[in-house]
C-alpha cells in the first residue's frame, strides 16, 4: 500500500532556481544569484499557511542549490530516487518541488518517464518555479508555493505538473514561452489542465497518465554505471548545412562518441537538403536521428514514409531526454 486518505505530510524537495533567489538590491528582478535561500527557510513564514494546510504537514529536503541552467544528470537521477522514496511512504500525500524555470520542462518530462505509473497514479509530484526573486519586492516565488500546496492538497491531483502563475501544465505538455513575465509558461495546443483561483482548484482536463512511467527501466541502467548517452540537438534553418552534424560526429577526447541526435526541423520536419543528407549519413553510422519541430506550437503529422521518426509531439528539449531513456532501456 502506498497511499492513505488520512496522508499527513508533503514533502517539499528543493533544488535552488530563481525562487530561491537573491539579489543585493530588492528593486532589481534581473540581477540576482539563483539558488542562495534553502527550501526550508523559504516556506518558514509564507503567509497563509496554518489555515490552508490544517493538519497536515511540510517536511523539506534540499536536494540541490543551483541556478536550473546548470542541472546535470546526477542531480536529475538523484531528485528522481528522493521522490520515488517519498511517494511509496504511507504518510506522504504529494512531493512538491521548487526548480528554476530554464529546465523545469524537462525536468518534469524527465521524472513524468521515469516514475513508476504505480506512484504516479496515486499521488502527484507538483514543480514550482518562480521569475523573480526571493529578495524581490514583487516575488512571486510565495504566491507560487501557496498555490502549488493547493494543488498537493486537492484531492485526486496525480501524476506529474507544473505550477506556475496560477496555471497548472502537464509535464508532457508545459513549456517556457516567455523569457520575463511572470506566466511564462503554456501548454501549446493541449492546454493547461486547470487553475488555482483563490487557494482551489479548478480542473478543465483529465489527468495525462497515458505516457506515465514508459521509461522507468531506465533508472536501473542510469544507476549501473552512471552514464548516460550522448545526445545532442541540431537546428535547420537558412543555409542548413552538413558542417555541424559532420562536426559532432568527429571523436573527441573526454566525450563518449554520439549516439542520438534531434533535429528542430522547420514547420512539419522539413529540413533543408543539405543537413538531411548529413542526418542520413549519421543513421547510417549507428546514429539515432529524432525529428522535431522549431514552432511553439503543433507537432510533427508524419508522411508515412518519413527517414526519421518525429517525436510524437515533443518539444526539441524534451525529444532529447526521450531519446536518453530510450537508448539507455535499450542497452
Amino acid at each position: 500500500m502506498i497511499f492513505e486518505e488520512s496522508a499527513q505530510k508533503i514533502v517539499v524537495l528543493g533544488t535552488g532556481g530563481t525562487i530561491a533567489g537573491s539579489s543585493a538590491r530588492v528593486e532589481d528582478p534581473i540581477g540576482y544569484t539563483a539558488g542562495q535561500i534553502d527550501i526550508a527557510e523559504l516556506l518558514r513564514n509564507l503567509p497563509g499557511m496554518p489555515e490552508r494546510l490544517g493538519s497536515v504537514q511540510l517536511v523539506t529536503e534540499q536536494v540541490a542549490q543551483l541556478d536550473s541552467k546548470d542541472m546535470e544528470f546526477a542531480i536529475w537521477l538523484q531528485l528522481a530516487e528522493r521522490v520515488q522514496y517519498h511517494l511509496k511512504q504511507v504518510d506522504v500525500r504529494a512531493v512538491l518541488i521548487t526548480h528554476g524555470t530554464d529546465t523545469l520542462e524537462e525536468t518534469a518530462y524527465f521524472l513524468h518517464a521515469v516514475l513508476p505509473p504505480e506512484l504516479q497514479c496515486c499521488k502527484p509530484v507538483v514543480l514550482t518555479c518562480a521569475m523573480r526573486p526571493a529578495s524581490s519586492l514583487e516575488s512571486d516565488g510565495p504566491q507560487n508555493l501557496r498555490d502549488a500546496i493547493s494543488v498537493a492538497l486537492t484531492s485526486g491531483v496525480l501524476g506529474v505538473v507544473v505550477l506556475c502563475a496560477g496555471t497548472l501544465h502537464s509535464a508532457l505538455d508545459v513549456q517556457k514561452m516567455h523569457t520575463y513575465r511572470l506566466d511564462a509558461f503554456a501548454s501549446g495546443d493541449a492546454g493547461a489542465l486547470g487553475y488555482v483561483e483563490n487557494g482551489l482548484l479548478r480542473l478543465v482536463k483529465n489527468w495525462p497518465l497515458e505516457q506515465a512511467g514508459y521509461a522507468s527501466s531506465a533508472i536501473e541502467s542510469i544507476a549501473d554505471d552512471g552514464s548516460w548517452p550522448r545526445v545532442e540537438i541540431v537546428m535547420n534553418h537558412v543555409g542548413g548545412s552538413a558542417a555541424v552534424v559532420d562536426a559532432l560526429l568527429q571523436p573527441l577526447p573526454g566525450y563518449a562518441p554520439m549516439q542520438g541526435l534531434v533535429v528542430a526541423a522547420t514547420g512539419n520536419g522539413s529540413l533543408h537538403m543539405a543537413l538531411e543528407a548529413a542526418l542520413s549519413r549519421a543513421s547510417q553510422a549507428g546514429v539515432k536521428v529524432l525529428r522535431s519541430s522549431r514552432c511553439a506550437l503543433g507537432r510533427v503529422i508524419s508522411g508515412g514514409n518519413d527517414e526519421f521518426e518525429h517525436a510524437n509531439g515533443l518539444t526539441p528539449v524534451k525529444a532529447r531526454v526521450a531519446l536518453m531513456l530510450k537508448l539507455l532501456a535499450r542497452d
